[in-house]
């Protein structure tokens, strides 16, 4: 069994502590399970995680599925588990929302004094779930499953620490590397979250965002049985992105001092081509010089202009986003406001 590795951050006077003797919390678990074309992967999950919860009979729980528009027969196959078990749940998307609002609007509809959020694809092992179940009755706001390693390409998991290894550099808050949502959130946290209000969450990084304790408990990734992979090169991406727009405002900034530096080269370079000019006058061509200082000074001012306005664009973007996370086609056992 892994050890887990519990982060302590300042806990404010009021927050309980993390500690065993902690008052124990609800016993109603709410797991979200974000799908998309998982057809062959639905009855499988559902054993695991009924053999799972089988074995903690001191709690409750119920899945919510949220189906982001499947072209396979993915519904269907959710729909004949609610017609054998009530604890099964459906939300479907009325188009494809991508990978990241999908799941955070399910987690924010999921019923339960803590939610599991983790993929159907079954990466994401759901015999973790007791490791998770006992942190959480430690006291633990947020119990997060974090990669030790992959049986994916040791390259894409090589570029993947990489990735990490940078935003942590240029983030504003320590920002874990290898979690990708799989864990348990308290209905506090969660409640957290949804005060944030916005329409494109980088999920990973409000765990940190919020301070609460966390504890990630490490394990090894096994290969996608089933289907093909939905993490194509542009969701990668824009995941990456957006961990970097979300919780670092240092390359806007970094434009900004290289193009205020290039000004300054600019006026270096014309001042000294003022000066060959007059000291060099017949030698240099007529028009060489206006051209040269013209195009350094021009480039240099684009540059950081576009900074500039790149930290009042990032700034309000940020604020003034208004639009829901998805659009519902239908809901299934759940009501329409959880």
């Amino acid at each position: 069994m892994s050890s887990p590795q519990v982060t302590r951050p300042e806990i404010a006077p009021w927050t309980t502590a993390h500690d065993s003797a902690a008052v124990p919390r609800g016993r109603h678990i709410g797991i979200v399970l974000p799908c998309y074309n998982e057809e062959a992967n639905i009855d499988e999950l559902y054993d695991r995680l009924t053999k799972v919860f089988a074995g903690l009979p001191d709690y409750t729980f119920e899945m919510l599925f949220i189906d982001n528009a499947s072209t396979d027969g993915t519904v269907s196959k959710i729909k004949a588990l609610i017609d054998r078990d009530s604890r099964v749940k459906l939300i479907v998307n009325a188009r494809n929302f991508g990978h990241i609002r999908s799941p955070f609007h399910a987690m924010l509809n999921a019923p339960g004094d803590c939610i599991i959020a983790m993929c159907t694809d079954l990466q994401d092992p759901p015999e973790l779930i007791p490791q998770f179940l006992e942190q959480w009755q430690r006291g633990t706001s947020m119990v997060l499953g974090q990669k030790r390693s992959s049986q994916e390409s040791p390259t894409f998991f090589a570029l993947r620490s990489l990735y990490y290894r940078v935003v942590r550099a240029i983030a504003d808050v320590p920002l874990l590397e290898h979690v990708t949502g799989f864990g348990l959130y308290d209905r506090r946290a969660i409640e957290i979250m949804r005060s944030f209000g916005d329409p494109y969450p980088y999920a990973r990084g409000m765990i940190v965002e919020i301070g609460l304790p966390y504890v990630t408990i490490p394990y090894d990734q096994p290969l996608r049985k089933r289907g093909i992979t939905k993490n194509n090169f542009y969701t990668l991406v824009d995941m990456a992105m957006l961990g970097i727009t979300s919780h670092s405002q240092l390359p806007l900034r970094a434009a900004t001092i290289v193009g205020f530096v290039l000004s300054g080269l600019s006026l270096f370079v014309a001042v000294l081509f003022l000066l060959l000019k007059l000291t060099f006058w017949h030698a240099l061509p007529a028009g060489y010089a206006p051209v040269v200082i013209g195009v350094f000074f021009l480039g240099s001012v684009q540059i950081f202009l576009i900074g500039l306005l790149g930290e009042y664009v990032g700034a309000v973007l940020t604020q003034v986003r208004k639009r829901p996370l998805v659009v519902e086609r239908e809901r299934i056992g759940i009501s329409e406001y959880s």
